[in-house]
């Protein structure tokens, strides 16, 4: 007695030959791609025998626009006139002290960005700003 099949098309398709083609692609991707083997020469420094050299303190300078409208070169007053002679004189020393600038809270913004700008156009490399930290929260000075 034979059994009888109905017969009807295959729904499911085959992803064998699929998941082959991927395998093989995935195989010749990772021989063609080049080893990170390049190397970077850095020449570090040599530990000294006897006393370490001195730990010095880096130079900077600081600058400090007040909410007074005034502006602070190390703690002491300027102005703006004299800012730019402050300025090339710094940046002429044989190492070039590094600047940071510190805006006070309600400091006013036009000073502070004529500031900025007589900064920029001294041609300053070393700069950073300071005292972002209080400023964390919003309201918090």
């Amino acid at each position: 007695m034979a059994i009888a099949v109905p017969s009807r098309p295959m729904v499911e398709m085959n992803t064998t030959p699929l998941i082959d083609v991927m395998l093989v692609l995935l195989i010749m991707f990772i021989i063609t791609i080049p080893l990170a083997t390049h190397s970077v020469d850095i020449d570090l420094p040599q530990p000294v025998e006897g006393n370490p050299p001195p730990i010095l303190e880096p130079l900077h300078n600081k600058i400090v626009v007040t909410r007074e409208a005034e502006i602070l070169w190390n703690g002491e007053p300027i102005d703006e006139a004299s800012l730019p002679v402050l300025l090339e004189r710094s940046r002429n020393l044989p190492i070039e002290p590094e600047l940071q600038f510190e805006p006070e809270a309600q400091a006013s913004y036009d000073l502070t960005a004529r500031t900025l700008r007589t900064i920029k156009a001294a041609g300053i490399t070393k700069f950073g700003f300071v005292g972002n930290e209080r400023y964390r929260e919003f309201g918090a000075t």
